[in-house]
């Protein structure tokens, strides 16, 4: 059964919304502060955490969650090799997390045509998920001499699929391998799009005289990124006891430590999501206390006659705490579908587009971090209702003497 001071908000608040009363304009532009708050803070962090998977993602693409190779390297492509077996490659994949382990090998080379010439880092790799996603045009590369190629890299190469390259690795004794075309990829990471062209792992061990269990290093994936850490500490903890058949010590590294640069400018997405929440914050707070007061001085004859009748402050204040929550529950649930739709909306047809080569995507991504938007709403409820209690104390200092006085 529903108390006395809840029936009688309802009745104020629906009695609110269908005459003709001085306030109504007033409560729905606090309506309206709530709905815009909400629906903004929802829209924020749903493209910041859409932004920050689509880029890991990218990233991750190229390189894996963890890396793990030979501690002596000294460089970033041209790595030295480690002796790998199928009982480590068992011990990485039992770790929990992991979704799947694989062999790589890289090389620095040029590629060379007539009209220009490009430093490129050859990498050979048995996992091809992430590239098949973003192939433009042809196909995976199924020969040990056939490669994939960036768009960017063949447009300014002015290379088609089809078409074969001259690549030349240098070493010892300078090393030529032509190579075919067989298809074209674009991940909008010009950084990486431009430098990396992927093909058989067999090649860079033919280029290195390498026997077949030799790669330059493990790249493992995990099925999910917020245990990144504990994932790279399981997987070294692993392998960093263990010495290849060269005796060579293995080193782990995650996608966050491999590219510090790219992962701190994410971080500070982060900061700018927490000014944009508090700003929205800020509007809706002062939109529900703006519209509590009106709403008060809308019913201080209300009030007075109450308090005549021997209703206590608390009383009263209730009622109006009560009324006040009905006006927050109706923009928090306007500013939840709207801002979800919206989300959606750009979710499913990707109708905001961006700059490819300035945020690395072309379009604005979106996700539902449903646990983040339940924090949200809930967030958002209680500290409205803890607004609610400094201008509600306006009824304390209302006395019917007063009233009758301001009739």
């Amino acid at each position: 059964m529903k108390h006395a001071e809840w029936k009688i908000a309802e009745r104020l608040y629906f009695a609110q919304e269908k005459e003709q009363r001085s306030s109504r304009p007033a409560v729905r532009v606090a309506l309206g502060g709530i709905i815009i708050g909400v629906l903004v803070m929802i829209v924020a962090i749903s493209v910041v955490v859409g932004f920050k998977q689509e880029i890991t993602q990218k990233v991750a693409g190229f390189g894996s969650h963890i890396q793990v190779v030979n501690f002596d390297n000294n460089s970033t492509y041209e790595l030295q090799p480690i002796y790998v077996s199928d009982s480590l490659l068992h011990t990485i994949k039992g770790i929990p997390n992991v979704a799947y382990v694989s062999t790589f090998a890289s090389k620095p080379g040029i590629i060379k045509t007539d009209s220009a010439f490009q430093g490129i880092v050859f990498k050979g790799t048995d996992y091809w998920d992430y590239f098949e996603q973003n192939i433009v045009e042809g196909t995976l590369p199924t020969a040990t001499n056939e490669v994939l190629l960036s768009t960017e890299l063949a447009k300014q190469l002015q290379l088609h699929v089809g078409d074969n390259l001259l690549c030349y690795f240098i070493q010892e004794d300078l090393r030529v391998r032509r190579l075919y075309i067989a298809g074209l990829y674009n991940t909008c990471m010009s950084e990486l799009d431009k430098v990396f062209v992927l093909g058989d792992i067999a090649l860079v061990r033919q280029l290195n005289t390498w026997k077949d269990n030799q790669v330059s290093g493990i790249e493992v994936l995990v099925d999910d990124f917020r245990q990144l850490e504990n994932t790279t500490q399981a997987v070294y903890f692993a392998t960093a006891n263990r010495l290849d058949e060269d005796g060579n010590t293995l080193y782990t590294q995650n996608l966050q430590q491999l590219n510090p640069n790219i992962f701190g400018w994410l971080d500070l997405l982060d900061m700018n999501v927490v000014i944009i929440i508090v700003l929205m914050l800020c509007v809706s707070g002062f939109s529900i206390v703006t519209g509590l007061i009106i709403l008060i001085l809308d019913s201080i004859q209300l009030i007075g006659t109450l308090k005549a009748l021997g209703a206590d402050n608390q009383f009263v204040r209730r009622i109006f705490i009560y009324q006040a929550i009905l006006l927050i529950g109706k923009g928090m649930l306007w500013g939840n579908v709207i801002g979800l739709g919206l989300c959606a909306l750009q979710y499913f047809t990707h109708l905001i587009p961006l700059d490819a080569a300035s945020y690395y995507v072309s379009y604005v991504p979106m996700a539902f971090p449903w646990g983040w938007w339940l924090v949200l709403n809930i967030g958002t409820l209680l500290l409205s209702w803890l607004i609610l209690l400094a201008p509600s104390a306006i009824i304390t200092q209302i006395s019917p003497a007063k009233v009758m006085h301001f009739e």
